[in-house]
């Protein structure tokens, strides 16, 4: 990044109001105003109920835009086809590691072994939030959602379960990296969790590009994060004029690559 860059960057956020949550307003031409809020899927009690500031951002919006509208509804993964046993898809040693960790969590290995291995993934780091305290019905996306509709706001969709379905179930071997980096960076992620925890309960960061640690491959954060950040910019960009709430998760909005500065980019800002 040049000089006059990151001049501009400090002099923006020195304009940019601040919130006691993680968050980033943006203008984008045609009157498209964003309150970019950074979500955790999970949440723990302390952060329920939201901010009183988002809730009245929120009433004042046109519309909530959220990853994936899941609220009240079945299960994405029911009905899976089954997958090889997992003995013929993982190495001893990768079965060994797995077998470890579903040992430590009290998990009973037969019930993932016709499994893909991106569910597995999730279930695992599902399982890792509920030992950390957190809970879906805590998680910002879905108390934003409940909100949303309490007010009758219409609420709109990146992309949606289904097709976050269809992406994991297009990764390489099945997801096998996810459920690989999942055992790699078991700790990291909880300390990640933590992070992330602490910017709604404490102090959200002042900057965008802050550095995060990883626990994602290099080509599965292509696909997770870089890929899905471009086409939700292609999509917020698509919008009608209007104030609109934007639940991602947070990771989306810091670090390289980030959702906020894709947009300005696109926009010259």
């Amino acid at each position: 990044m040049s000089l006059f860059s990151r001049l501009k960057v400090w002099f923006d956020a020195l304009r940019a109001p601040r919130y006691p949550w993680p968050a980033i307003d943006l203008t984008l031409p045609g009157g498209r105003h964003l309150h970019l809020v950074g979500s955790i899927h999970m949440g723990t009690r302390d952060m329920a109920p939201l901010p009183a500031g988002l809730l009245k951002k929120l009433q004042q919006a046109t519309a909530l835009i959220v990853e994936a509208d899941v609220s009240g509804q079945a299960s994405p993964f029911n009905d899976l086809p089954p997958r090889a046993p997992l003995a013929e898809r993982l190495t001893d040693a990768e079965q060994r590691d797995l077998e470890t960790l579903l040992q430590t969590l009290s998990l009973a290995p037969d019930i993932f072994d016709d499994q893909p291995a991106w569910k597995i993934a999730l279930v695992l780091q599902a399982t890792q939030a509920q030992r950390l305290g957190l809970r879906p019905d805590f998680g910002i996306d879905y108390q934003l959602l409940q909100a949303a509709k309490q007010a009758a706001l219409p609420v709109m969709e990146l992309e949606g379960t289904h097709n976050q379905i269809d992406l994991l179930s297009q990764l390489p071997d099945d997801g096998k990296a996810l459920l690989l980096d999942t055992l790699e960076h078991w700790h990291t992620n909880a300390r990640l969790l933590q992070v992330m925890i602490g910017w709604w309960m404490n102090k959200p960061p002042t900057d965008r590009d802050i550095a995060l640690p990883s626990t994602f491959s290099e080509p599965l954060y292509e696909i997770l994060m870089h890929q899905r950040n471009q086409a939700w910019c292609e999509h917020l960009q698509a919008l009608p004029p209007g104030h609109y709430v934007v639940a991602a998760g947070a990771l989306h909005l810091y670090g390289e690559g980030n959702l906020p500065t894709l947009l300005r980019q696109k926009n010259g800002q």
